[in-house]
């Protein structure tokens, strides 16, 4: 296949070097500060342990709230759940229920998602090779952006009252959803070991607010082969000096799980309908798949003002 030069933020973020993948990200960050000026003194000091721990500070106490109806998660109450996200970061076990699962699988599988974040690399996933050879690129990614919540089985979960009861226990009063998506990974015959190693090895953590909590759901049989969600556990209450000192979020893998130890990774595999709620502070990574399609959802909370750009998952291009 003949790969024309891509100005796509997935083809970029996996060519050349680390400064090169920041720079194509400038466009977002000026939108970001445009529309949100307090961001910026998020962006600098929210990576660093002791401005993170100040802002824990301000958290407020969760308001009790009227019975919005029963948890889809039946038997999975909100405080074991909190006692894991403060303790290793992460909670998993959460199970939707087949009808739920199957109803988004099924809308994934006939809507129309966006290759490698850029909107006009559009088609259905069942044609992901035709697609790449249409388009003449590599395809690692599809993304719905605002059509994922034109899926009502997707805003049932979004609207859980079990998700909402973890995120203000965990992030206080202000907890409010921030950004709601399914998505696709591609296993690709095209891509380079470079690619498919920059993708799978490189752990990060996300900085979109001070506090987050980010809820997952496979909407495949996710194993080896699929391209597994890892989480470095603990990793979200300390931090490496030189991993708080600087502009970068991710790090290679032999820096991570040298401060941290390979035994503190989990490997997140699941059949269709696992989930798992993490603290995204915590290093972790979605490798690439090898064999399969991976297909998933995200539900976020933060405590600040959503972006409208962020709630669909979408990077600023130039």
């Amino acid at each position: 296949m003949h790969n024309p030069p891509a100005n796509d933020l997935e083809s970029i973020a996996r060519q050349g070097g680390r400064f090169k993948r920041m720079a194509v990200r400038i466009p977002t960050y000026l939108t970001d500060l445009k529309e949100n000026p307090a961001w910026l003194p998020m962006f600098l000091l929210a990576r660093t342990l002791p401005f993170r721990r100040m802002h824990w500070l301000a958290t407020r106490r969760p308001v009790a709230r009227p019975a919005s109806g029963a948890s889809m998660f039946a038997g999975i109450e909100h405080g074991s759940v909190v006692d894991a996200l403060r303790t290793d970061g992460i909670f998993s076990g959460l199970i939707l229920p087949d009808d739920i699962h199957r109803d988004i699988a099924e809308f994934a599988h006939a809507t129309g998602c966006f290759g490698n974040f850029d909107r006009k690399l559009e088609f259905v996933a069942p044609e992901h090779e035709q697609a790449e050879a249409r388009f003449g690129r590599s395809i690692l990614s599809g993304h719905f952006f605002e059509r994922s919540l034109d899926c009502e089985a997707v805003r049932t979960v979004q609207n859980d009252p079990l998700l909402s009861d973890v995120a203000r226990h965990y992030l206080g009063g202000q907890a409010q959803v921030i950004t709601t998506r399914i998505w696709w990974s591609f296993p690709t015959k095209s891509a380079s070991e470079a690619d498919l190693s920059r993708a799978s090895f490189k752990y990060h953590f996300d900085l979109d607010d001070w506090r987050m909590l980010k809820f997952f759901f496979n909407l495949v049989d996710v194993d080896e082969g699929t391209g597994p969600h890892v989480f470095v556990r603990g990793s979200h209450r300390r931090r490496a000096v030189k991993h708080q000192l600087t502009l970068l979020v991710g790090h290679p893998a032999e820096e991570v799980l040298g401060y941290y130890g390979p035994e503190s990774t989990v490997t997140l595999t699941g059949k269709a309908g696992f989930g798992f709620v993490e603290d995204p502070f915590g290093f972790h990574m979605g490798t690439v798949p090898t064999q399969k399609p991976r297909l998933m959802m995200e539900v976020g909370f933060g405590v600040s003002k959503p972006s409208r750009r962020r709630f669909h998952g979408e990077p600023v291009l130039r």
